[in-house]
């Protein structure tokens, strides 16, 4: 029976959520015959977690469904076997870049795939806990569809699964390694207010997330396109596109990956960073490794925590780091644009080293455009006033900090990609079983 693992990192309250995505499990394991692994990554403060135990704990016993709950003490039970188990070296450096003290969305998503590969699963899906599904005449609209019937299939015999085929003939034998739609609702990063408050200030900030050597057309194009997902147009019936997948057009809340991609890089480990857990949808567009885009796109909304005044200020940190790691993965982006199939060894496999050695040469980026962005979102700020003023004080105290870690974030990465296989292969020779969520009250591993 076909495993896969359908996974939802948290640390904020999302019971809702974890309702809502049991259900998508259940779908998968009916209407496709999968044994699906529902693997809840719980990193929320003590009451949210107990409110998740209870959730998980009444969730009903669907079969072909086995719902995993950890919390931190859990997944880092798993991991300190699994490091250890790799011979890998330095290995509570690999342990803090798989388990941060700080939010980090790439490790959230690397510590699901090395979970993945113990419990056996050929593809991981990801949802977010600041999302929920549309609806059509009634019933919940679920990715995991388009997900279980294209991903790990060969890229010519899902062309008769789909709407349309985009692709190119010579990709034709390899399989499909992403499948993915995007999301309608709230903007995916928090820039609206600063549209509302002035244009041209939203122009000068969200620019900044484009690459500089754009032409202006398209840099317009861009700007007035991103993160805006898919718009606001409710789902009304399926289309789906056999194609390259552009990272631009789908959302890590929507996304399912082969095993064959992400059990051999990981993603960005990079902490307070949005943004960061991209790097693996770049990597398949690039090295044209087939794709299936589809419009069953989850519904985004910003939690309440994000409107406060710390809420506020620690997003901005987050947001500020996204655009100055953006040099050093433009970097990366151009090379693996320019490698293109020769990042693929003769046997279609993603050349892992040739990945870090990319990534090296991306930490040694100058540091120069990163000032820049930083000048320019000082001198923006500053014109909003309020609270954005005091996000620019916080920026100017963190400057040179900032800078520095954008750089280390890169290194970390390439070191962290060195010992990916290794982690890999431990993880699909861990010895204990992860537990199940019956046991997930203490989440021993």
């Amino acid at each position: 029976m076909r495993r896969v693992c359908l996974t939802l990192p948290t640390n904020r309250p999302c019971a809702a959520t974890i309702r809502a995505v049991a259900e998508e499990a259940a779908y998968g394991a009916r209407r496709f015959g999968a044994e699906v692994h529902l693997l809840v990554l719980d990193s929320s403060d003590a009451p949210a977690l107990a409110g998740h135990r209870e959730t998980v704990a009444a969730l009903p016993e669907v079969p072909g469904v086995v719902v995993h709950h950890l919390d931190e003490d859990g997944q880092r039970a798993f991991l300190r076997e699994v490091i250890t188990r790799s011979g890998a070296a330095a290995p509570e450096r690999l342990l803090g870049l798989m388990l941060p003290s700080r939010v980090s969305y790439g490790a959230c998503t690397n510590r699901a795939f090395l979970i993945a590969e113990a419990l056996g699963c050929t593809s991981v899906h990801r949802r977010d806990s600041d999302s929920r599904y549309q609806y059509l005449d009634g019933e919940p609209v679920f990715p995991l569809h388009h997900e279980l019937a294209s991903l790990g299939r060969r890229a010519a015999d899902v062309s008769a699964l789909v709407t349309r085929s985009r692709l190119d003939p010579a990709c034709a034998d390899r399989p499909v390694a992403l499948v993915g739609g995007s999301f309608v609702g709230e903007m995916s990063v928090d820039v609206a207010e600063i549209q509302r408050l002035d244009p041209s200030v939203y122009e000068d900030v969200v620019g900044l997330s484009v690459p500089a050597d754009h032409p202006e057309i398209w840099r317009r194009n861009l700007i007035a396109e991103s993160f805006r997902g898919a718009g606001t147009t409710a789902f009304g019936g399926d289309r789906t596109t056999l194609t390259s997948v552009s990272p631009t057009r789908v959302d890590m809340c929507n996304i399912a990956l082969d095993r064959e991609v992400y059990g051999r890089v990981p993603l960005p480990p990079a902490t307070d960073t949005i943004g960061s857990d991209y790097f693996l949808l770049h990597l398949v567009h690039d090295a044209r490794l087939p794709g299936v885009l589809h419009n069953r796109h989850i519904v985004n909304f910003h939690t309440g925590e994000r409107r406060s005044d710390e809420g506020f200020l620690a997003y901005q940190l987050r947001f500020a780091k996204f655009l100055l790691i953006g040099p050093h993965l433009d970097t990366v982006y151009a090379a693996t644009r320019r490698a293109g199939d020769a990042l693929l060894d003769p046997d279609g496999h993603v050349r892992t080293a040739a990945v870090a050695a990319l990534l090296r040469d991306g930490a040694r980026t100058a540091s120069a455009e990163g000032a820049r962005r930083l000048d320019v979102l000082d001198r923006s700020y500053r014109t909003l006033g309020g609270r954005y003023a005091t996000a620019a004080d916080a920026l100017t105290a963190r400057r040179d900090r900032l800078l520095d870690e954008a750089r280390r974030d890169m290194e970390d990465f390439a070191l962290l990609t060195d010992a990916w296989q290794d982690l890999t292969r431990a993880s699909r020779t861990h010895g204990r079983p992860v537990p199940q969520h019956r046991e997930s009250a203490r989440c021993t591993a």
